[in-house]
This record gives C-alpha cells, structure tokens and sequence, in this order.
C-alpha cells in the first residue's frame, strides 16, 4: 500500500466508466483506512491465542504440567472456537462488525489476563475454553467484512496483507513475551508467565473499544467516503456477488466444496499451530536456554514470513492463480518441518528449516481463503467461512496435543514435526485437486 493520491478530480472517463486512477486511488483509501487497523486487531488477537507456547518455558515447570497437559490445554482453545463459530459470525453478519467484533475483542482480552490465576490443569482447561468460546468468530469475521468492501480480484493482496498479523505476532511478540518472561519473573511475586499473560491482554481490550470508533459495517456507512467514491465500489461488489452462491444454511453444511475447503484448511493450520505453540520449545531443545533469547530466534521465521506473504499474495492476484500458489508454498513449508527434525541439534540449521517451514505455512494461510470466497456469497459466506474456519480450526486443537502427547512418549519433538509435514503435504495435494475455473480469476 503506497501513500495515498488526491483521487483525480474526474472520477470517469471519456467513456463514463470509472477511470483506472480514480479506482486505484480510492481502493489505496480504503486500504489505508481499514487493513492497517484489522492487521493491529489480529496481532493482539493471535498473540493472546498462542503467547501460552511462551509460558510453557515456565509455566510447566512452575504448575507441574506435564507436556500431554500442556498440549491439551493449548489445544482446548479450539473446541470453545469450534462450537461458537458458527453461530458468532452470522450474529455478525447480521448485527454488523463493529459491535460484534469490539465485542470479541473486550471479551477474550479479559479471559487472557485471567489466565495469570492459573494453578491446576482443571483450571487451564477451563480458561482455555472460554478463551476460545470469546474469540469464536474473530477471523472468519474479518474475512467476512473484507468481502464487503473488496472484489475477488483484489481480495488476494488485503487478505494477505491482514494476515501478516499470524508473522507480526511473532515477529514482535517473540522478543517481548521473552523479555517479559525474563525481566519481570518475581517482579510484585508473580511468575514470568503471570506478567506476560496480564501485559499481553490489555492491547485487546484498548483496541476492542477503538473498533466502536474505526470500523463501519458497510460501504454506505462511511463519512470518510464521498458519494462516487461509495458508487464505484458499490458496483464492483454487486458485479462480483453475482458469480457467486449464496445458499440455504442447510445446502452450506452439506456443500461438499465446503467440507473439502475444511479439509484443506484443517491440514493447513495443524501446521501452523503446530509450530505457532511449540516453536520456543524447539528452539529451546536445540540448547538455547535464555527466554529472551529464544524470543529473539522465534522473531527471525515469521521475519521473513511477512515479506513471501505479501510478495506472494501480491503475485498471486496479479496473475489471477490460486492453487498453484497455495500447493507450492505448502510443500516448501512441508520440507522445512522435515529438515528441523533432521537438524534438530544444530541451532543454526534449525533455524533455517524453520524460516522455510514459517514462510511455507503462513504463505498458504491468507491465499487459501481465496478459494472459498471465490464462490460463497451472502449469508452462505457468512456460514461458509465460519464453518470452514472452525472445522479447520480442530487442528489446533489435534495438532497441539498430539505433538503434546508423542514428545511424552518419545522425548522429542521430531515425530511430532513429521506429522506436521504429513499433513501440509496432503493440503497442497488436495488444493491442486480444486478446480482451476472455480477458483481461478
């Protein structure tokens, strides 16, 4: 996003149609204006749903988990998601995004800070849970209002650009959940991890009740807009609905392209939650044993992750291709996860097969949702989207503690890291199998 033109004072043509200047500078407003906020909304969001793979360095060890404990409590997030998914994003849908999402936003950063209460598993599960049911909704939410203000040609770039957000919370929340761990660890006689869980809320719940003040539920809401401006992209949206389905609630939950872009996206997030939680302690099992340094490692993967999903996601629109962009990246991604396992022992190769596993994983995150909004519409997206997400989204829930569960078993982390690899190479391959005419613009 470059900064934005005075948009030219002739709005049309010759010919009366939008001149190409106009179009552009008024998606460079809109971009300006929306997607920076939205990517500041989900760094706090995703940073509060995974900072537990931080407090695990210490939190484990202080409460007496086991990693089978540790790995289900990280993974019951999911099932709260998973049962309000659903059901919270055609509320939004339905009520508009700016309440609603404020709501999410105020909810889940409380339950975070909450989390510091911490002391037995019983309690882990619950406050994990109910993390979840608060941010049930969220990201789907999001994808959901992009569709309201961008056509399929351009989704590609905003929805990658938003979901930098994945790699920014760990570009930046690495260094600081270390430094907390480290710095504040006894401070007033609370742990580390206390700190961190306490600190790390408070942005969501500033932001939540900033989005009251940003966000409008639709093109016509907003003042910052003037009338041609609204037009043009009023039309674009209504010429882009009509290559899309919008069916019953019941014809989405039984549409097979529905259950098959769960399926993708399932394989797809076990990975990423896979190494989301346990990337500090595998770098911690490679001999790095400082928290702060180990904050500073995991900022390295997801530093190079932004810059291939924006060039990526930018090529992708440009040539108007999906799944190739989504399987390659998925198979890059799935041999970076098999080489930390053979260079388990060597920080430095480590950390390059995690870059190129990081850089896999969260390049196929924001383009894979160009497939499913590419033929949903209306309130079939809404319910879509959400069910797609959700469903997807029992990986982080099956990933966690199964990669929980066989370190218990095995003392390493490398058969966890094999099942990962498994799996992003069976989303790339069912990707490819999605037809090209459907997906393709």
């Amino acid at each position: 996003m470059n900064s934005v033109p005075t948009p030219p004072s002739s709005p049309t043509s010759i010919a009366g149609a939008p001149s190409a200047d106009f179009e552009a500078a008024t998606y460079r407003k809109v971009g300006w204006r929306l997607i920076p906020f939205l990517l500041l909304c989900y760094v706090v969001a995703y940073l509060d749903r995974v900072n537990v793979g931080f407090a695990k360095l210490q939190m484990v060890g202080d409460l007496q988990f086991s990693e089978t404990v540790f790995g289900l409590g990280a993974g019951i997030f999911f099932i709260g998601y998973f049962l309000f998914e659903v059901p919270s994003n055609v509320i939004l849908h339905r009520v508009g995004a700016r309440v609603w999402i404020a709501r999410i936003m105020i909810s889940w950063g409380i339950i975070s800070g909450a989390t510091m209460f911490v002391s037995t598993p019983s309690m882990f599960y619950v406050m994990r849970f109910l993390l979840g049911v608060a941010e049930a909704g969220f990201f789907p939410g999001i994808i959901l209002y992009i569709t309201y203000w961008y056509p399929a040609s351009r989704r590609g770039r905003m929805t990658a650009w938003f979901m930098t957000a994945v790699a920014l919370s760990g570009l930046i929340g690495g260094p600081i959940s270390g430094w907390i761990l480290k710095d504040m660890s006894g401070v007033n006689g609370l742990a580390g991890w206390q700190w961190m869980f306490l600190l790390e809320a408070v942005p969501s719940v500033i932001i939540g009740i900033a989005v009251l003040f940003v966000l409008d539920d639709r093109i016509r809401d907003a003042k910052w807009l003037n009338e041609d401006e609204k037009s043009l992209l009023e039309r674009n949206i209504a010429s882009d609905v009509l290559t899309k389905e919008d069916l019953p609630l019941r014809q989405v939950f039984a549409s097979a392209r529905v259950w098959m872009m769960s399926l993708i996206y399932f394989s797809f997030v076990i990975g990423l939650y896979g190494v989301g939680f346990w990337l500090p302690t595998i770098i911690k099992s490679t001999g790095v044993t400082d928290p702060l340094q180990i904050g500073l490692l995991t900022a390295i993967p997801y530093f190079f992750a932004v810059i291939a999903m924006v060039l990526v996601g930018r090529r992708s629109d440009l040539r108007g291709e999906r799944r190739w962009h989504i399987a390659i990246p998925a198979f890059i991604g799935a041999i970076g996860l098999f080489l930390s396992t053979v260079w388990s022992h060597n920080t430095q190769l480590a950390m390059v097969a995690l870059t190129l596993a990081t850089m896999g994983i969260m390049i196929v995150l924001p383009l894979f949702w160009s497939l499913p909004t590419a033929f949903l519409g209306g309130t079939a997206a809404a319910a879509g989207i959400a069910m797609i997400n959700s469903l997807g989204n029992l990986a982080g829930f099956v990933g966690p503690y199964l990669i929980g569960f066989l370190k218990d078993a095995t003392q390493s982390t490398n058969s966890g890291m094999f099942l990962l690899t498994v799996f992003m190479i069976l989303g790339g391959l069912l990707t490819l199998a999605v037809p090209a005419r459907l997906v393709n613009r």
